[in-house]
C-alpha cells in the first residue's frame, strides 16, 4: 500500500521513498489518466510530451521515478532511457517503461538501455501502485548503498591523506637514517671499510658503521634491531648515537685515556655495556644483534664479538674462507650475560665481511632461503677485481637475481666489509 503525501518528506526521500515523478507520453489523455492517479497517491508528478522535453527537465531536476511510454515520435522511450542513463547524475531514478511490447528479446532490449521494469498498455491501477512500491524498495536499497558508498569513499580519502603524510615523513626519516651512515666507504691507511645499507621499505632496523680514534686503531660492526619499520628505525637512530663515528665521548666503544685520547674498548665490553643500557630502559621490547670488531692495523690482530649476529665470514687471499663465531646471545635480551671475545690474525689481502640475515633469510624462487651456502655461492660470482664498495654492490646484485620475485625484500640488507692490506 502506498502511503499518501504527509508520508512522502525530504527524510524519507533520501532513505528511497518515491516523492517526484515524471510522466512522459506524447498521448495527452493517457498522461492525464497516469497523473491524476499519481497525485491522488500523494505524489508530485511533471509531465513531458516528447522524450526531448523529458530530458530537458531531467537535466534540471531529475525525478525519483520516471514512467515513459515507449513509443513516441521523434526520440522514442528506449532511445530516452539509453540517454537519460548516460547523463545521469550520482543519484537513481527508478525508470518505468510502458508499451504494448510483451516480446523477450525487445524486453531484453529494454533492460540493456536502462529500464528497471515494464507495464503493458493499459495501465492498470493496482498493478502500478504495486510496481511502484517495488521500485520504492529498489530505491532504498540503492541509496542506501550509496550513501555507504559514499562513506567508504570519504573514508579512503582521509586514508590517503594519513598515507600521504606518513609518507612524506617516512622520506624525511629515511634521509635522517642514512645520514647515521655518512660515509659508505672510507681508508685507514692502505686498508679501508665499505658499508652497504639496504632496507626493504622507507625506513630500517638495519646499522652499519666505523670509526678510528686514532692512527692503526679502527672499530666497524654491523647490527639487526629485532623487527622492522618505524619502531626499529628509532632504536638505530639511538644506536647510532651510541657508536657516534664523530662524537667520541658518547661513543660507548670508546674510552678516554689520560684526559689525552680515546682508546677502543675491548668488543665484550662493548656488548656488555649496550647490553645494560637496553636492559636498565623500562619499555623498550626490541633488542638487537651485533657483530663488533676492533683491529690492529699494524699487525692484522682482530678482536670481535658475535651477539646473535650471523657468522662473519673471513675471506682470505689465498681463497679459503671461515665462519667465526658462537653465535651468542643478542643484545638487550637477558640481563647480565657474559660476552665471549673471539680473536684471529689477518694476512694483507684477506677480507672480513659482516652482514645481516637478510642475506642468509632471503627467499629464493623455490621457496628456499639462501643460506650460508647461497651466500658463498654470491660471494664466488662477484667479480675477482672488485674491491670495496664495488664488491659489496655486486654481492647485492648477485642477491636480487636469485631473489623470488613473489616476495621480494622481505628483510633489511647491510653488510660491513674490512679489508686489510698490511700496516
Amino acid at each position: 500500500m502506498l502511503p499518501d503525501s504527509t508520508f512522502h518528506n525530504e527524510e524519507q526521500t533520501d532513505n528511497g521513498s518515491i516523492r517526484t515523478v515524471l510522466v512522459v507520453d506524447d498521448s495527452r489523455l493517457q498522461r492525464r489518466i497516469l497523473v491524476a492517479s499519481l497525485k491522488k497517491w500523494g505524489f508530485e508528478v511533471t509531465e513531458a510530451e516528447s522524450g526531448e522535453a523529458a530530458m530537458e527537465i531531467c537535466s534540471q531536476d531529475p525525478p525519483d521515478l520516471i514512467l515513459s511510454d515507449w513509443m513516441m515520435p521523434g526520440m522514442n522511450g528506449l532511445e530516452f532511457c539509453r540517454k537519460f542513463r548516460e547523463h545521469s547524475n550520482e543519484g537513481y531514478s527508478y525508470f518505468i517503461l510502458l508499451t504494448s511490447k510483451s516480446e523477450k528479446n525487445e524486453i531484453a532490449e529494454g533492460l540493456d538501455a536502462g529500464a528497471d521494469d515494464f507495464l503493458t498498455k493499459p495501465v492498470n491501477s493496482d498493478e502500478l501502485r504495486a510496481r511502484i512500491s517495488a521500485g520504492e524498495r529498489i530505491l532504498r536499497m540503492q541509496r542506501e548503498l550509496s550513501k555507504k558508498n559514499r562513506i567508504v569513499s570519504e573514508t579512503l580519502d582521509e586514508l590517503q591523506r594519513v598515507y600521504d603524510a606518513i609518507d612524506k615523513d617516512l622520506v624525511q626519516a629515511r634521509k635522517i637514517q642514512q645520514s647515521l651512515v655518512p660515509e659508505l666507504s672510507r681508508k685507514f691507511g692502505s686498508s679501508s671499510v665499505s658499508l652497504l645499507l639496504k632496507p626493504c621499505g622507507h625506513i630500517g632496523g638495519d646499522l652499519v658503521g666505523m670509526f678510528s680514534p686514532g692512527v692503526n686503531r679502527l672499530g666497524f660492526y654491523s647490527i639487526d634491531v629485532s623487527g622492522h619499520g618505524i619502531t626499529s628505525a628509532m632504536m638505530t637512530a639511538r644506536l647510532g648515537g651510541y657508536l657516534s663515528s664523530t662524537y667520541f665521548d658518547q661513543n660507548v666503544a670508546m674510552e678516554k685515556r689520560f684526559n689525552r685520547f680515546y682508546a677502543l674498548r675491548q668488543p665484550e665490553e662493548v656488548a656488555s655495556l649496550l647490553n645494560a643500557r637496553l636492559i636498565a630502559d623500562t619499555g623498550i621490547e626490541e633488542y638487537f644483534t651485533m657483530a663488533y670488531c676492533i683491529v690492529d692495523l699494524r699487525s692484522g690482530g682482530l678482536k670481535m664479538v658475535q651477539a646473535g649476529h650471523p657468522h662473519p665470514l673471513l675471506l682470505r687471499k689465498d681463497g679459503s674462507t671461515e665462519f667465526l663465531g658462537e653465535g651468542g646471545v643478542p643484545v638487550g635480551l637477558v640481563p647480565d650475560i657474559p660476552y665471549s671475545q673471539i680473536e684471529a690474525v689477518m694476512e694483507p689481502g684477506d677480507r672480513l665481511l659482516l652482514y645481516s640475515d637478510g642475506f642468509t633469510e632471503a627467499r629464493l624462487e623455490n621457496g628456499d632461503m639462501l643460506e650460508t651456502e647461497g651466500l658463498l655461492e654470491l660471494i664466488a660470482k662477484c667479480d675477482s677485481q672488485h674491491s670495496g664498495q664495488e664488491f659489496l654492490d655486486d654481492l647485492y646484485w648477485n642477491l636480487t637475481q636469485v631473489m623470488s620475485s613473489e616476495y621480494g625484500l622481505e628483510d633489511d640488507v647491510s653488510a660491513t666489509v674490512f679489508e686489510y692490506n698490511g700496516p
